[in-house]
C-alpha cells in the first residue's frame, strides 16, 4: 500500500517593508509506503530569522496549521506526530514524521513570515 503526499507549493507572505520573501519545496510529489518515515523539504530565503509554518490541506477540507516556529528550540512538535526542524545555517525547515498512514495523504505547504501577527 502506498500513500501520496503532495508538497506542491509554498506560501509567501508580503512583509511590512514590501519585500516578498520565499519558500521552496523541492519535491513536487512524494509517495511513501504506509508506516514509512517521512521528510518533506522546505528551504527559505530570508536574511534574518523568520517565523516558519507548515500547513496541511486534507482532501475536501480547509487549510490547517500543523506547526509553527518563532524562536527557541529548533525542533518543533506539531499535531498528529509531525515535527519540523529549523536550521538557520541551511535556511531550511523540513517536516518529518516517524510513521505515515493513509490518513496523512494531503497537500502540505511551508510558509514564512517576518513577524507573526496573531496567527
Amino acid at each position: 500500500m502506498f500513500l501520496v503526499l503532495l508538497p506542491v507549493l509554498g506560501i509567501n507572505f508580503l512583509l511590512r517593508d514590501a519585500q516578498a520573501q520565499s519558500v521552496t519545496q523541492p519535491d513536487a510529489h512524494v509517495i511513501f509506503s504506509e508506516e514509512a518515515s517521512l521528510q518533506l523539504r522546505c528551504n527559505y530565503s530570508y536574511p534574518g530569522t523568520p517565523s516558519l509554518f507548515w500547513f496541511v490541506q486534507y482532501p475536501q477540507q480547509g487549510l490547517e496549521m500543523l506547526l509553527k516556529y518563532y524562536s527557541g528550540d529548533p525542533v518543533v512538535q506539531g499535531m498528529k506526530g509531525f515535527e519540523a526542524e529549523f536550521s538557520k545555517s541551511n535556511s531550511s525547515f523540513h517536516l518529518r514524521k516517524a510513521s505515515v498512514h493513509w490518513s496523512d495523504s494531503a497537500v502540505y505547504f511551508c510558509a514564512l513570515s517576518a513577524q507573526c501577527l496573531g496567527l
